[in-house]
C-alpha cells in the first residue's frame, strides 16, 4: 500500500536522478507554486459562495440560485466579470506601489501555506520553528494594506489603511499569546510535533481552562486581523466607501478580495492545527470500536472539516454582531483581551510545569 510520503519520496528521487539537483529543486518549487495557486483559486470560488449561502440562511432569504444548480456557478461568473473589467489607476497615484500592493498581500498568503500540515505526511515545509515562521510572515500583510492606502492618493483609502494597520498590529498580540499557550503545552514550535502531541486528545479538551480561553481569544483576534465584521472598520462602507481598496478595480481588486478569504482559510487552518488536532481523527477515551472507525476517514477530510467549521464560525459572527466603533475595537484589545491573554499564558505555564495537562 502506497503512502503519500512514499509517493513524494519516489518523485523526488526520480527528479534528482533525471536532472541536476538544482534543476530538480527548481522543478519541485514550480510544481508547489502551481498547486498553491490552484488551491487559492478553488478556495476563492468555494468560500465566496459559502459566505453568500451562510448569509442567506442566517437572514432567512434566498442566496445565489440562478447560475448553475443551486447557484453554485455564481462565483465563477463573478470571476469572469472581474477578469474582463478594466483595471484603472488614478492619475496622481504612485503607480508602482499601487500595482505592487495586491501582489504583496497575495504573496504573504502563499508563504503562509508552507508549514501547514494539510494531511498526514502532506506538508510543504516542516520547519522546526513553524509557529514562529507563521507569526512573523503573517505580520507582513499589513505592509501591502498600508502600501495600497497610501499609494491610492485617496483620503478614504489612507484612513482605511491606517485603521487596518492599527487593528492588525493590536490584535496580533492576543493571537500570538493564544498560540504561545499551545507552544508551552507542546514544548515545540514545529507544526508536525504540535499535531503529533494531540494523538491522545486535542489541546482544546486536554489543555483544560487555559486552552479553552486561548481558543476563544484566538478566534476573536484572528477575526479582527482579517478585517472581518464586527471588526471591519478598515472597510466600513458607511464611512470609508471600500476602505483601503477604494481605488482598485478589475483583477487588482479581485486579488484583495481573494486575499481576504485566503487569510480566513489560513487562520482557521492554523486554529484547527493548534487546538483541534489538525489532521488527527477524533478519538474518545477507551472507545476502541469508535476510534477505529474514525481512523478510516482520510486525514485530509479531518483537516478540511475542522478548518471549514471554524470558517463557518467566523462567517456566523459577521451576520450576527453589529460593527464596533474604532475606540471600542482598540479598547477591547488593550483593556480586556491583552491582560486576559497574559494571565492565561501564566496559568498555562504553571499547568505545563506541573504536568497537569496530560
Amino acid at each position: 500500500m502506497y503512502s503519500l510520503e512514499g509517493i513524494t519520496k519516489s518523485i523526488q528521487d526520480w527528479l534528482f536522478l533525471k536532472f541536476d539537483p538544482t534543476l530538480a529543486l527548481a522543478i519541485e518549487c514550480v510544481i508547489v507554486i502551481l498547486l498553491a495557486i490552484s488551491l487559492f483559486a478553488i478556495l476563492g470560488l468555494v468560500l465566496v459562495l459559502m459566505e453568500r449561502k451562510v448569509a442567506a440562511h442566517i437572514q432567512i432569504r434566498l442566496g445565489p440560485n440562478r447560475v448553475g444548480p443551486g447557484g453554485m456557478f455564481q462565483t465563477v461568473a463573478d470571476t469572469l466579470k472581474l477578469i474582463m473589467k478594466e483595471g484603472l489607476t488614478p492619475d496622481k497615484a504612485d503607480k508602482f506601489l499601487f500595482n505592487l500592493a495586491p501582489f504583496v498581500v497575495m504573496m504573504v498568503g502563499m508563504l503562509l501555506l508552507a508549514p501547514i500540515a494539510f494531511a498526514k505526511n502532506f506538508q510543504i515545509w516542516d520547519i522546526n520553528i513553524g509557529v514562529l515562521y507563521i507569526s512573523s510572515v503573517s505580520s507582513l500583510s499589513v505592509i501591502g494594506i498600508l502600501m495600497a492606502g497610501w499609494a491610492s492618493n485617496n483620503k478614504y483609502s489612507l484612513l482605511g489603511a491606517m485603521r487596518s494597520g492599527a487593528q492588525i498590529v493590536s490584535y496580533e498580540l492576543s493571537a500570538g499569546f493564544a498560540v504561545l499557550t499551545i507552544v508551552v503545552f507542546t514544548g515545540s514550535l514545529q507544526i508536525s510535533e504540535i499535531v503529533a502531541s494531540q494523538q491522545t486528545g486535542w489541546w482544546l479538551f486536554k489543555g483544560h481552562i487555559p486552552a479553552v480561553i486561548s481558543f476563544v481569544l484566538y478566534i476573536i483576534a484572528v477575526t479582527a486581523e482579517t478585517n472581518r465584521a464586527p471588526f471591519d472598520l478598515a472597510e466600513a462602507e458607511s464611512e470609508l466607501t471600500a476602505g483601503f481598496h477604494t481605488e482598485y478595480s478589475g483583477m487588482r481588486f479581485a486579488l484583495f478580495f481573494l486575499a481576504e478569504y485566503i487569510n480566513i482559510f489560513i487562520v482557521c487552518a492554523i486554529g484547527a492545527t493548534l487546538f483541534l488536532g489538525g489532521w488527527m481523527p477524533l478519538h474518545i477515551g477507551q472507545w476502541e470500536s469508535f476510534n477505529h472507525l474514525m481512523d478510516y476517514i482520510p486525514s485530509s477530510i479531518w483537516f478540511m472539516g475542522k478548518t471549514f467549521l471554524l470558517i463557518f464560525l467566523i462567517m456566523w459572527f459577521r451576520w450576527t454582531f453589529p460593527r464596533l466603533r474604532v475606540d471600542q475595537l482598540l479598547n477591547l484589545e488593550w483593556k480586556y483581551l491583552l491582560p486576559i491573554s497574559l494571565f492565561n499564558l501564566l496559568l498555562a505555564t504553571v499547568i505545563a510545569i506541573f504536568g497537569w495537562h496530560f
